[in-house]
Formats: C-alpha cells, sequence, structure tokens
C-alpha cells in the first residue's frame, strides 16, 4: 500500500482530487453548517467554524489521508467530498465516508458514480480486502446507494455509539 501520494481519481462526468487546504471556502463551510447536508454526518452544525474546517483539511493534507474533493468536470465545482479513512493496514479494512454538500448535485447519481471509482480503487491500487461503514438507519437513500454498490449489513460489531441508531456495512473485495 503506497501512502506517498494521493492519486487523482477520474469518472465520466467527476475529477476527484486530493482534498485539501486548498478547499477551505465559504462554500465548503456553509455545507458544514447547514442542516439538510450534515443531518447524518458526525460533524458540522450551526456553530461550525472556519478555524474548524481549516484545521480538518490541513490534517487530511499533511497526513496524506486517503480523502477527495467530488468536482463537477462541466463546470470545475466542488460538490462534496469521499474518504477512506482510516485504514487498518494489517487487516486491510477501509473506512469509507462521502458527503455531497452541494444540494443542486443531489439526486444525479454523482455518489454512485464516486463511490464505485473510490471501491475500485481500494481493491485495485490498495489491495484492501473490505471497506466498511456506519449509516444512520434512517438515511434510507444512502442505505439503499450501499446495497446498490454491494454492501451488506453486519450483524455483530463494536462501535463507540449507539448502535440502535446505526448500521455497520461491509463490502468485499471479489476478486480476492
Amino acid at each position: 500500500m503506497n501512502n506517498n501520494k494521493i492519486p487523482q481519481l477520474e469518472t465520466k462526468r467527476l475529477h476527484l482530487e486530493p482534498l485539501g487546504i486548498k478547499f477551505l471556502t465559504k462554500k465548503y463551510l456553509s455545507w458544514m453548517r447547514d442542516i439538510d447536508v450534515i443531518k447524518y454526518l458526525e460533524s458540522g452544525g450551526r456553530d461550525y467554524t472556519k478555524e474548524m474546517l481549516e484545521k480538518y483539511l490541513e490534517n487530511i493534507e499533511t497526513n496524506k489521508i486517503f480523502s477527495w474533493a467530488i468536482i463537477l468536470k462541466s463546470n470545475k465545482s466542488h460538490i462534496g467530498n469521499i474518504k477512506i479513512d482510516p485504514i487498518d493496514k494489517k487487516n486491510l479494512i477501509g473506512e469509507y465516508g462521502i458527503m455531497i454538500g452541494d444540494k443542486s448535485a443531489w439526486g444525479n447519481g454523482y455518489a454512485k458514480e464516486t463511490s464505485k471509482e473510490v471501491l475500485n480503487f481500494c481493491f485495485q491500487n490498495l489491495l484492501l480486502n473490505k471497506v466498511s461503514l456506519g449509516v444512520r438507519i434512517n438515511n434510507r437513500e444512502a442505505i439503499k446507494l450501499y446495497q446498490n454498490l454491494g454492501f451488506v449489513e453486519v450483524e455483530n460489531y463494536s462501535e463507540n455509539f449507539d448502535i440502535k441508531n446505526y448500521k455497520r456495512m461491509i463490502v468485499t473485495n471479489k476478486k480476492k
């Protein structure tokens, strides 16, 4: 697993660029304060500050975390982010997370398109065995997306949060 450089990735409609401090914008900050955008996330809120976002982006850039800005090729607009972090290098399992922050981009299949590309990268390039995620049980649209991507619910797992409100899902590298 090569952590030296986070590559740029491409899909038909999207450019995935390594996330970093250059994405510290009013637009991104507005997503982190938008209740509709963050209602299923573990971060954000009306009191989310520019300094908090700056610290987050600096950490991603400095520690070379596999996290990408999702950019529309058509107008070069940053519409969200996707990440695989943390990565358990011993067991080769990555943790998936995605946010489409730009509400005008919702419902266009960008999350699915981006996720397919990043999962392919995880299995082909990082040689991960599995990718896992946690999702709130009332986030029906996300669960439908994850199932469509091949994620299945895991019954027994331990986490730090209240498992009554979350599902744990996992997708396995089919080529291993």
